[in-house]
This record gives structure tokens, sequence and C-alpha cells, in this order.
């Protein structure tokens, strides 16, 4: 394993030299870890798929959306608390850096138990009221509880991440993310093959992997020797600090779990097409956060950028680093989506030999594929405005495009469709309704306007 001391400074700042030199070196370790932690989340359905069964690889993959419906409100604080860190570390405030990465962490312990009792308590409910068939919710709520009684790792773990990303450090994030998908592929086929455990397999395993990637990060900061270093006993909320981070936190937050609830709408939707319709959408959603995941690594990467170089007041850089993460997230999405294409018959055979379910995960895949685009673009400027602080137009442009309009959709256009083809053609629609509000927004809005 790499050595966890770096030194003498983990902060690697973005506010002078090449700015597509700058983003990329930052940006690339998220995308490859976000990529490996998508390689374990895909490992764990192909395992699922081919050693329990069509229904277990249902039950894994319809549990995501009311996961990610609790777990979104703690993203988006983590998003908020990278923000403030990026600003403080930008503008060169050791003291307020310190206290804003100290109450990050205390924050973080909060929500993940709070995210604990309520997902191991409402995890049912949620599936009940998706139309979960009776088939697979069974193994469903097996799954999301186990999931959820480890889900402080995760939270913990993202909040380290979002500081050691505010510091300009994604490295870190790489190499921790490497670790965790080896334990998790690792302990997939020791569960779910040897000891034939099913999903509840797939659901320790998961909470494992998690689990190690928390404590090599913790570890790192706790060991670090600059203005992100970790003081176990120093951590605590600060009022003022909270406040702030919550602030900038809160839209994000709220944007997350609005726009997981309309994704439980989808899925809800899905459900009602039958088991084989709900495995080949959960088969090719893991096939879909390989352009997904780098697309919010894109857009993480300017949040950082944007933040730091705002903070520094270097709003040229701000300008010419936003044209770069646009470039960036497009010739991404039109290459991936382009290769997902030309694979698509063997990537879904990857999960299943049932021919139906293949067949709902290469519908999907012709819908989704050739618009990855407008998804890069929507994020990417999203990512942008929100590294100045501005975390309110982003969360209003993505809750009217990816929520409001999906629900308006299922409620008065999907009647309209006769097959599972007007639930997929949804997502493109809002992307490119979204990346064209963002775009109005990003020309004619004063997020660009600098406050010392």
């Amino acid at each position: 394993m790499a050595n966890a001391v770096e030194t003498p400074s983990q902060n690697n700042l973005m506010t002078e030299g090449s700015i597509v030199k700058s983003l990329l070196l930052f940006a690339l370790p998220l995308i490859f870890g976000n990529l490996l932690q998508q390689l374990y989340n895909t490992a764990d359905s192909i395992i699922v798929g081919n050693f329990v069964g069509a229904n277990a690889l249902a039950a894994v993959g319809s549990s995501g959306s009311p996961i990610y419906l609790l777990i979104g409100f703690s993203q988006g604080l983590a998003v908020g608390a990278g923000v403030v860190v990026s600003q403080f570390l930008g503008a060169k405030d050791h003291r307020e850096a310190q206290e804003a990465v100290h109450t990050s962490l205390a924050i973080a312990v909060i929500m993940g138990l709070l995210l604990t009792v309520g997902g191991i308590a409402c995890g049912r409910a949620l599936l009940v009221a998706m139309n979960t068939p009776a088939e697979v919710l069974g193994d469903a709520v097996t799954y999301i509880r186990i999931y959820f009684g480890g889900v402080l790792f995760s939270v913990v773990y993202n909040m380290t991440a979002g500081i050691l990303n505010a510091a300009g450090n994604s490295r870190r994030s790489l190499i921790y993310l490497a670790w965790a998908s080896v334990t998790n592929i690792v302990l997939d086929l020791v569960f779910i093959v040897i000891f034939r455990m099913g999903v509840a397999g797939a659901a320790i395993a998961t909470d494992i992997s998690q689990l190690v990637s928390c404590v090599l990060s913790l570890r790192f900061l706790i060991k670090s020797t600059d203005d992100c270093r970790v003081i176990p006993r120093e951590i605590r909320l600060h009022k003022k600090m909270a406040a702030r981070i919550i602030r900038v936190g809160l839209p994000t937050g709220i944007q997350n779990m609005v726009i997981s609830f309309s994704n439980v709408l989808v899925q809800a939707s899905v459900n009602s097409y039958g088991a084989a319709a709900m495995a080949g959408f959960a088969a090719y959603m893991k096939i879909d956060g390989f352009n997904i995941l780098p697309v919010s690594s894109i857009s993480m990467a300017a949040t950082t950028f944007v933040g730091q170089n705002y903070g520094a007041g270097r709003l040229d850089r701000v300008k010419k680093g936003t044209w770069v993460t646009l470039a960036v997230g497009v010739v991404y999405t039109l290459a991936t989506g382009a290769l997902l294409l030309l694979g698509q018959d063997a990537i879904m055979h990857l999960f299943t030999n049932d021919e139906t379910v293949v067949f709902f995960g290469e519908a999907a895949m012709h819908w989704f594929c050739p618009f990855y685009f407008l998804l890069s673009i929507l994020h990417g400027l999203a990512g942008a405005v929100r590294g100045t602080g501005a975390s309110i137009p982003p969360m209003v442009v993505l809750l009217v495009s990816l929520c409001l309009f999906r629900i308006v959709w299922i409620q008065w256009v999907l009647p309209l469709f006769s097959g599972i083809e007007g639930v997929f053609i949804l997502y493109p629609v809002s992307w490119a309704l979204g990346a064209g509000l963002m775009i109005l927004y990003a020309w004619k809005g004063k997020w660009m306007e600098y406050h010392a």
C-alpha cells in the first residue's frame, strides 16, 4: 500500500499555472476513482446476476433509488464543505480552513448516525411504496437494511474525500477507492460464490469496502501536516462555520434528495413492467455509472478549481476553467457513449443470459448513450457556478429539469406510451432541458461577480 503520509503538504492549489493541466491533473484521479467505485458496484451486480439470479439482480438494482434518496442530503453537505474549505485555502486563511475541516467531520458523523437509523427503519416502506414485486421485495429489504447498517462509513468517507479534493489532492481519493474496490470484489466472491450468502453477502461486502476507504482517508488526514490536518479531539461543531457549510451545501442536499425522489418515481414506473424489466434496467444503470460518475467528477473538479480561484480573486481563471470543464466533459461522454453502443450485446450478457433481461437493458442503452453530452454540460456548468458559493441557481435548474419535469412526464406523458420506452426517453429530454437552462443562467446570471 502507498505510504499514508505525504509531506510537507497535501495542498495543490490551482490558482497559478496552466488551467488545462491543473484541471486535468485534479479531475483524472477523481474520474478514475469513481470508475473504480462503479467497477465494484458493477461487480456486485454481475456476480449476483450470474450466481444468484435475475430476481436478486433486480433486488440489488431497485434498492439504489431509495438509498440515494436517503443519503443525498449528506452528499450535498459534503459538497458544501468542499466549497467552503477550498475558498479558505485559496484565500490562505489557515485558521478558518482548520475550523471548516473539523466542523465538516462533526456534521458527517451526525448525519451518518441519523441515516443508519432512518435507513433501517424506513427501507422496507420505501420499497413497498415503489411497487416492488413480491418475488423481489424480500431480497431488496435484506440488501437495503444491511447497507444502511454501514452507511456511517460511506458518509464519513465522502466528507474526507471532499476535504482532500478541496485541497487539490484528488490522487488520495483514487488510492483509497482502489483499495475499497479490490476489497469489495474479493468479498463478493467469498460471500456470494463460496458461502452462498446471496444479496446479504453483496451488502456486507459493500459495507466492509466502505469501512476500508473511510479508515484509510481519515488516517491520512490525521497524519497530515498542513491546513487540512485532522486532530480527532478538535472534531466538533463550530456554530458559525456549520451554518456556513450548511448554507452552501443545503441547496445541493435538497437538490439531491428531490432528484432522488423523482428517480424513485422512475424506478416505480420501471417496476410496473415486471422483474425482467427491473433486472435489465438495474444492469444498465451499473453501466450508466461509467458515464454519470466521471461527469460528476468533472463537475466536482470545476467546483474546487472555481472555489480556489474565486477565493483568490482570479475571475479570469474562473471563466477559462469553465470552458475547459465543458470541453473535457463533452469529449468524454461522446466517446464513451459511442463505445457502449458498439459493445452493447456483450456488455449486457456479462450480467445475465436471460434474453428478456438483455432486451430491456439494450433498449435503455439506445436512449441514453447518444445524449450523455447534454448531462455533462448541465453538471459542468452547475459545478462551476457552485464553486463561487452561488449554489441556489444550479439547485433550481436541476430541480426543474431532473425532478419537476420528470414528475410531470410520468404523470401526463408516460401514459401515452404503450411500452417502457416512455420511461427511457424521459432521461435525454430532461437532460436537454437542464443543459439549456444552465447555459442560459451561465450566460445571463451574475455568478461571476466577485465578493471579497
